[in-house]
């Protein structure tokens, strides 16, 4: 995403805006990128753009990969999350900036419902969710801090489809997301065919290990090489 945009296409002011259009990163490379283990796709950013562990998912099996959809919204208040669905598209993922809020859930089922409706594949956000047995009826994959109980308000401020910070990684609108059980990576849309080629390349070389591994090779000789290097070995 360019800093300029055609002014048709954004409303507001920094801190509470919204740009209705965005570019996204290939659909077919979200295909192919999504079919491989997130740890793959850490270790071909050089284990960069891994979002905090602290954010997982509210059920256990959810799996969500799509181009960011991001939202910054004030603590206690959810309503350019509301915004942030409407200018959505089948298939993309919100990304919420809620500044790690614990006390107050930014998105519930009823939201989850109308997601589900508009096509959106997911969602993660830094900072709390309410009504997770309604996801999970859904189908609606759902990765946060925590869960309370407690809603929030819709009188704003917020932006949509500008740069945030989820779980102490960038995101970009239209960059890809995809979160698993082992974690949630973030891939620049301008970088995600190299990310996905060097993906390939550590899935293949992880690949020839484990069958190295069943063939009696326990150990490879880097590991001393590295010691003798650092002299604490001959």
């Amino acid at each position: 995403m360019t800093c300029t945009a055609d002014a048709s296409t954004v409303f507001g002011k920094i801190g509470f805006r919204f740009r209705t259009e965005i570019e996204r990163a290939d659909a077919g490379i979200i295909e192919e990128m999504k079919k491989y283990p997130t740890p793959n796709i850490a270790d071909a950013m050089n284990r960069f753009r891994v979002m905090d562990p602290g954010i997982k998912a509210v059920n256990e099996g959810d799996f969500v990969a799509g181009p960011a959809i991001t939202v910054m919204c004030a603590s206690g208040d959810n309503l350019m999350f509301h915004k942030a669905m409407a200018l959505a598209k089948p298939g993309d993922v919100l990304v919420g900036n809620y500044f790690g809020a614990y006390n107050t859930a930014g998105f519930g089922g009823l939201m989850g419902r109308t997601a589900k409706r508009v096509g959106i594949a997911g969602l993660i956000v830094d900072g709390a969710v309410r009504d997770a047995d309604d996801f999970k009826e859904l189908g609606l994959p759902v990765y946060s801090r925590t869960v309370t109980a407690s809603g929030c308000f819709k009188n704003g401020p917020g932006e949509v489809n500008y740069p945030i910070s989820c779980g102490g990684v960038v995101v970009m609108p239209g960059d890809i997301v995809i979160a698993s059980r082992d974690g949630i990576v973030v891939v620049p849309r301008a970088d995600a065919e190299y990310v996905l080629a060097e993906t390939k390349a550590v899935f293949e070389r992880e690949a020839k290990r484990i069958r190295e591994i069943g063939e009696g090779v326990l150990f490879k000789p880097d590991i001393d090489n590295t010691l003798r290097a650092k002299k604490i070995i001959p």
